[in-house]
């Protein structure tokens, strides 16, 4: 078995890097890394009902989409993330316990006693170290996961937990967690690079064929291809979410204005509202101003920065990602 240690923290390249890893190498593959602050999106997953956009917004937080399913995860260099990917029976490749025993089978030498649990994740004393997701292509399987080791809990709660708006969609859902870290249950004093150096070490001493690889000069040329194609790539991250709508309050003059926003490829395709509550003109230049436009920050500023003031932006940009009441709206600093 090919094993990985990497020390390399970008979101955007680590996560092209398990995709490279996937689809280039036939050994089996296990792989450790750690990603800067993000949040790490499921496939099939709305990343905007899954994200607080205002806190990730504010701390740079980045957001990046992943090819297996299941939740949002958070990530920071208190949480480590680990990978197997391997071939098999196409039938049979479906196999959470397999890898995830290997993971619970080494915290345990740490005199850590780690179950597995629902949703095929795994815990200390019933709350959540680390959640896992699969991939499978053809005859290829891929098995990640985190483990929190002494990452922000803090953090983690804020920018996986939307505040005021509700989403209508297909996408899978999020489910949440009471969590805690690794660190709490150690019996002696380790880092999460030493805790990291322990797993991979463990790794190498089970299997007689494995052996440590780092990424040629050639391997990393094609991951930042992959990234720099999609994963540092608005479409993928968000886009990519599948067709949803919600409802949000617009401020329009000393009025306010209930509309309904419907969004496919994370396009703003149309906007219902009741016309009755407020001013016609205002409606229809909200309207005609609003369609067609990417859901994003840069976006909306820049189809509407010519047509609606500093502080009537920051309003519709607040209601678009953030939400909340009338009154709420009105106390909105600009």
């Amino acid at each position: 078995m090919r094993c990985i240690l990497r020390t390399e923290t970008e979101p955007y390249f680590n996560l092209a890097a398990e995709e490279y890893v996937f689809n280039n190498f036939e050994d089996d593959t296990f792989m450790l890394w750690k990603n800067d602050p993000s949040v790490i999106i499921g496939k099939h997953q709305n990343t905007f009902a899954e994200i607080n956009h205002e806190f990730i917004e504010e701390r740079g937080i980045k957001v990046v989409r992943r090819i297996s399913g299941g939740g949002a995860v958070y990530h920071d260099h208190g949480n480590l993330n680990f990978t197997f990917t391997s071939k098999g029976d196409p039938t049979h490749l479906v196999d959470f316990n397999k890898y995830n025993l290997v993971i619970v089978n080494v915290i345990s030498k740490l005199g850590i006693q780690v179950e597995t649990g629902p949703r095929n994740s795994l815990y200390i004393n019933g709350r959540k170290i680390s959640g896992n997701a699969e991939h499978v292509y053809k005859n290829k399987v891929l098995h990640h996961g985190t483990l929190l080791f002494n990452s922000d809990l803090n953090n983690l709660e804020k920018a996986i937990y939307p505040a005021n708006l509700t989403y209508e969609d297909k996408a899978v859902k999020s489910i949440s967690s009471k969590v805690i870290n690794i660190s709490n249950f150690l019996q002696q004093s380790l880092g999460i690079d030493e805790f990291a150096d322990f797993i991979i070490t463990d790794i190498l001493k089970s299997d007689s064929e494995a052996y440590l690889y780092s990424f040629s000069e050639e391997d990393i040329r094609q991951i930042n291809l992959l990234k720099d194609e999609k994963y540092t790539k608005w479409e993928w991250n968000y886009g990519y979410s599948p067709a949803f709508s919600f409802s949000t309050m617009f401020l329009t003059g000393d009025q306010s204005l209930q509309a309904t926003i419907l969004v496919k490829n994370g396009i703003i395709e149309d906007i219902k509202v009741d016309e009755n509550q407020s001013d016609i003109a205002e409606v229809i230049k909200l309207i005609d101003s609003l369609k067609l436009v990417q859901l994003r920050e840069s976006s909306i500023e820049e189809a509407l920065r010519d047509k609606y003031s500093t502080e009537q932006l920051s309003h519709i940009i607040h209601s678009l990602f953030v939400g909340g009441t009338a009154e709420q709206l009105n106390k909105i600093n600009v």
